[in-house]
């Protein structure tokens, strides 16, 4: 059975159709529902699947991965995913978490060392012990978007899947800390934390470089490898996102968020955003 809670749109009907909703959830995926998937799938959400049975073989991003039960899978927004094998038997449980939903987990979270190794292993193993957590955490889910009184089912929601990291999920990633504390995974923890500090005032790479004694190339490429993305794509999107919740979130008006965010002119924000956006800052605010 399927659960969804959303705003403007209807939920889809299959899992090949990823709309820009709050959050949805889908038990019970198998095989059968998944045998049309064969071409690549471009994602327009972030996408935790819980494989529960079976097996499959996939790429995502490119990167071929053998997936064997009980796995989580994490697909992140704008990334490809394409199947390459699903056994008969394959089971999996679908989490779905619309661009705005994910950022604000992303500020919720994009600080914490957790949030690196997440971000650098799309497939990791789940404890056996632990899917009894994982369906209490599908129950609660369902609760929560069942509840249509609530105005502030997206809020519960957020802080339930963090908390549902924080108790469980992290152990998955156990095994992963020995990585974590190698020079580029330390590199790459101590620039995210940077730059979650000073992207306001400082989004130039000269500047984080210096700070930890390396080159910026070799910063940038650095990143790159460990997250997936450039360092100068990491400010970007501290910057983008912070912009969007004070387009959102606030009463101030354009020209004092572009103060806010150290722009030198309304213009050259509105220009910075659009072109990372796609659209104005008026436009974002009214949409």
């Amino acid at each position: 059975m399927k659960y969804g809670y959303n705003y403007k749109v209807d939920l889809p009907e299959d899992v090949t159709t990823i709309l820009d909703q709050d959050f949805w959830v889908v038990e019970n995926i198998g095989a059968e529902m998944l045998s049309t998937l064969n071409e690549p799938i471009k994602f327009s959400a972030s996408t935790w699947i819980f494989v529960k049975r079976g097996e499959c073989n996939a790429d995502i991003n490119l990167i071929n991965h053998e997936i064997s039960a009980p796995a989580l899978v994490t697909v992140e927004n704008s990334q490809i995913l394409q199947p390459k094998y699903i056994s008969q038997d394959f089971q999996a449980s679908i989490l779905v978490m619309s661009k705005r939903f994910r950022d604000n987990l992303f500020l919720f979270m994009s600080n914490m060392p957790i949030y690196a190794t997440i971000s650098r292993h799309p497939v990791a193993k789940i404890i056996p012990d632990t899917l009894p957590e994982v369906d209490s955490f599908f129950a609660e889910s369902k609760k929560i978007i069942a509840d249509n009184e609530n105005s502030y089912r997206s809020q519960a929601f957020l802080f339930t899947l963090t908390a549902f990291i924080f108790k469980t999920a992290y152990k998955w990633f156990e095994s992963y800390k020995e990585e974590v504390m190698t020079n580029q995974g330390r590199m790459s923890d101590q620039f995210l934390i940077l730059a979650q500090q000073n992207f306001k005032q400082q989004r130039f790479l000269d500047f984080y470089a210096q700070k930890l004694g390396v080159t910026p190339k070799h910063l940038s490429r650095t990143l790159k490898s460990q997250t997936g993305f450039t360092a100068v794509e990491w400010i970007e999107r501290f910057v983008i996102l912070e912009a969007k919740v004070l387009l959102k979130s606030s009463n101030l008006n354009i020209q004092q968020i572009s103060d806010e965010l150290n722009f030198p002119s309304q213009s050259f924000f509105g220009k910075y955003f659009k072109k990372i956006t796609g659209m104005s800052p008026k436009e974002f605010r009214n949409s």
